[in-house]
């Protein structure tokens, strides 16, 4: 069974999260340039307002990302698929950084596409897991992520490094859901956005489904999930990121 190392790192800011996958991508192929291949992490966190793009994100001009700025959130273009979102505290955030030569069965190898459509896949079927603790019915649709009803709870949009894993999912516990308003989110006309707390019409928090979500993730990777203490998340991190996490330095990433 493969490990996974879980990161908790509380509310952080886009971009010094971003960096942190990147600084991590590199990692995990610099281990495998050396022979190790069992690095995995996951990381579980929540984000500042902040409003992200995909790779599409000549979609959106200077002037659009300047409204969204002056509404009080960050804007960011990102590497990820899928158009635009908004992450937010109350939305349990999840980035697998993973090594998928690890993790895809054998029948999906033939090709990078399979083993990709494979991934997302799973991650859709973890949410659709977890939120069944609660007695919603997720379901997918031709758009990624996860539905109840006509309403996306789950946004997901990936990335892919010679099958190391980047950014992930994005579960809506009780995030304040007015920030949707001012996007198309996902670029997806006609439908709209939920929350746990709202189908369920009281407060789910974040810490609430966090153990939901892992137990999912473990029972469809096939992993067995370890958590990692300050210490041992403080490792993964180099100096120059733990101040623009703004990680306090008396109580890292508890």
């Amino acid at each position: 069974m493969n490990k996974v190392n879980i990161l908790r790192l509380g509310v952080i800011p886009y971009s010094g999260g971003y960096k942190l996958q990147e600084h991590l991508v590199a990692e995990v192929k610099r281990r495998m340039a050396a022979g190790d291949h069992k690095l995995n992490l996951l990381l579980l966190l929540e984000h500042k307002p902040v409003y992200t793009t995909g790779i599409r994100s000549k979609e959106y001009s200077l002037e659009e990302e300047m409204r969204l700025k002056n509404l009080g959130a960050d804007f960011v273009r990102t590497n990820r698929g899928g158009l635009i979102t908004f992450h937010g505290p109350g939305q349990l955030v999840a980035y697998p950084i993973l090594n998928l030569n690890n993790f895809i069965p054998q029948v999906h190898r033939r090709k990078a596409a399979l083993g990709m459509r494979w991934y997302v896949n799973t991650l859709e079927q973890v949410v659709i897991r977890t939120i069944s603790a609660y007695g919603l019915e997720g379901s997918r649709s031709p758009h990624t992520g996860v539905w109840v009803g006509d309403n996306k709870i789950c946004a997901m949009g990936v990335h892919s490094s010679q099958l190391i894993t980047s950014h992930g999912l994005a579960l809506n516990a009780n995030t304040d859901m007015s920030w949707f308003r001012n996007i198309v989110p996902c670029g997806i006309q006609d439908k709209g956005v939920t929350s746990l707390t709202r189908e369920l019409g009281r407060e789910i928090r974040v810490g609430d489904v966090t153990p939901h979500l892992i137990e999912s993730f473990s029972q469809e990777f096939g992993a067995d999930l370890v958590e990692s203490g300050p210490e041992q998340t403080k490792q993964f991190i180099p100096q120059h990121l733990v101040d623009e996490l703004e990680i306090p330095p008396d109580d890292n990433c508890k």
